[in-house]
This record gives structure tokens, C-alpha cells and sequence, in this order.
């Protein structure tokens, strides 16, 4: 009697994967087009140049730059760089017709002069901050005014001044204060975008591994596995893994911030306790076990 023919395979379908990888593909497309457009929105915010002060035609024009912002000193370096028009300048503005002296205001530690016909130079100088603390971190935000009056051979002359920031740390807003012979700003700084993005991205991580630890230790500890060498191991280096991530935070915040209190020092304590606990109870569970043998 002939053997009955074998039944063919059944082809897998090539479409299986499809409800998968189609919802897969979408959120990738929605995240990068999403992350996109905050850093373009970023981009933009850094590339602005604020202005106040005169539009006179014979004026002296300072762009003044933020290069980096010390949130623990509370102070901010600022590059400044005077250009005379008009009449005021000569060799097409990169030196003053005369004695030029670039007066600033409180927060701004130091005055400028520059010499009669002599090439101008970028100087760079310190703007104190008021308000705000560090401790605040990520959300802390600071307040500074920056002014300029320009004084040209012993006379008050226009001023204006052209303001941006370089820090990618930090986004800063600046407000024009109208005055006739001075350029004055009101600023604010804070955290960057998207710094303020990945602080918090960092506080779901603490907590999501540390919810990850709990549960693995309800397990261990609910069935009495014993001392399962692995996950005591996973554990433990989590818990030291954390304190390496908690400082690769941008900007070195201080401990005791609001990172810390909203998530890393709790993280830190739930891992710890539930890694003591698995050890008690597996500690227990392996002694029960001997004396059961024996």
C-alpha cells in the first residue's frame, strides 16, 4: 500500500509582521520629526540677536555674547565687542576716533576703554546673576541686567546693543528697556530646552528602574527562590550604576537638587532596601532548606 502524499508545509505569512513593524515605524517617524522640530525651535532661539538702543547713524554699536554661565557662582561671561559707525569709527569701524570708554551697569563687573585710533579688542566680562538657585536645578531660572553707555572723547554718545548667547546649556530671553544715550536689557536665563528634557528623562529612567528592582525583589522574596546569585548581582549593579548616571547630568548639579529629591535619592533607597531584602529572605530560605535536608 502506498504511503499517503505528505501534507505540504504551511508558507508563513509574510504580512504577519506588518501590525508590528507599521505602528513601530510610525512612532519612529513621529519622534524624529518631533525631536526635529524643538531642535530647529532651539536652534532659532540661539541664533537671535537682541537689540536696544539708539539707530542713530553715528552710534557705537556693542555685540555682547554669552559664552558660558556659572549657575553656581551665579555669574555669566559675556564677550563684548564695540564697533564705531559714522563718524565715530574709522578703518571701518574697528577703531574709535577717540578716547571711547563703554560704561556698564552694576551686575557688570568693570567698565571698558579703548584707546584713540587703536584696533578695538573683544573683552570679555563678568555679569552678576540675582535670583534663583542652583539647588533648583533643572527648573532654576536667574534674572540680570545688562547696560551699556558709551562715552567718546568726554561726551555721552548713541549706543546700541546687539545681544545673543552662545551657552547651549542655557536659553536666555532679553527684554529692551528704552532710553535715549544708554542700551539696556532685562535678561533671564534658564535651562535649556532640551537639558530640561533630559533631566527629566533621566528622573522616569530612576524610577523606572528602581519600580524594575521592587518587582524583582516581590518575586525572589513572594516565592522563595533563595539566594539567586544573578539578580543579586543585577541589584547591585544598578544601585552603583545610578549614582554613575545621576552624574553624567549636564551642567554638574550639586546634590540635594531638585533631581535628586524628585528622584535619584529615592531610587537609590528602594534599590537598596529591596536588596537587602532579597539577601534576609534568601538568606532564611537557604537555611530552611539545610535543616530540612539534614
Amino acid at each position: 500500500m502506498a504511503a499517503p502524499p505528505e501534507s505540504p508545509r504551511p508558507r508563513r505569512s509574510r504580512t504577519s509582521l506588518l501590525p508590528i513593524l507599521i505602528p513601530i515605524a510610525v512612532l519612529i517617524v513621529v519622534a524624529v520629526a518631533v525631536g526635529s522640530w524643538l531642535q530647529y525651535t532651539e536652534r532659532q532661539a540661539m541664533d537671535t540677536i537682541h537689540t536696544a538702543g539708539s539707530g542713530a547713524a553715528d552710534r557705537v554699536d556693542v555685540e555682547a555674547t554669552v559664552q558660558r554661565v556659572d549657575a553656581s557662582a551665579r555669574e555669566l561671561v559675556l564677550r563684548v565687542r564695540a564697533v564705531p559707525r559714522g563718524s565715530f569709527g574709522e578703518e571701518e569701524g574697528t577703531a574709535p576716533v577717540a578716547d571711547l570708554t563703554l560704561q556698564t551697569s552694576a551686575a557688570t563687573l568693570g567698565d571698558l576703554a579703548f584707546k584713540a585710533h587703536e584696533r578695538l579688542a573683544t573683552k570679555d566680562v563678568q555679569v552678576a546673576m540675582v535670583g534663583g538657585s542652583i539647588s533648583d536645578y533643572p527648573f532654576d531660572t536667574y534674572e540680570t541686567d545688562i547696560e551699556f553707555w558709551a562715552v567718546l572723547g568726554g561726551e555721552p554718545v548713541p549706543v546700541r546693543v546687539l545681544f545673543s548667547n552662545n551657552d547651549t546649556l542655557f536659553s536666555v530671553s532679553a527684554t529692551p528697556t528704552a532710553s535715549p544715550q544708554e542700551a539696556a536689557l532685562g535678561v533671564v536665563v534658564a535651562r535649556s530646552g532640551s537639558l530640561l528634557v533630559f533631566a527629566l528623562f533621566m528622573m522616569v529612567v530612576m524610577w523606572a528602574l528602581a519600580a524594575s528592582v521592587l518587582i524583582g525583589a516581590w518575586y525572589l522574596t513572594a516565592r522563595n527562590r533563595g539566594l539567586v546569585w544573578p539578580a543579586l548581582a543585577w541589584m547591585a549593579a544598578t544601585l552603583f550604576a545610578l549614582s554613575a548616571f545621576r552624574n553624567t547630568a549636564p551642567g554638574s548639579p550639586p546634590i540635594g537638587c531638585v533631581l535628586d529629591w524628585f528622584a535619584f535619592l529615592w531610587a537609590e533607597t528602594i534599590i537598596a532596601l529591596c536588596l537587602i531584602a532579597v539577601v534576609i529572605t534568601g538568606v532564611h530560605t537557604a537555611l530552611r532548606s539545610d535543616d530540612t535536608r539534614t
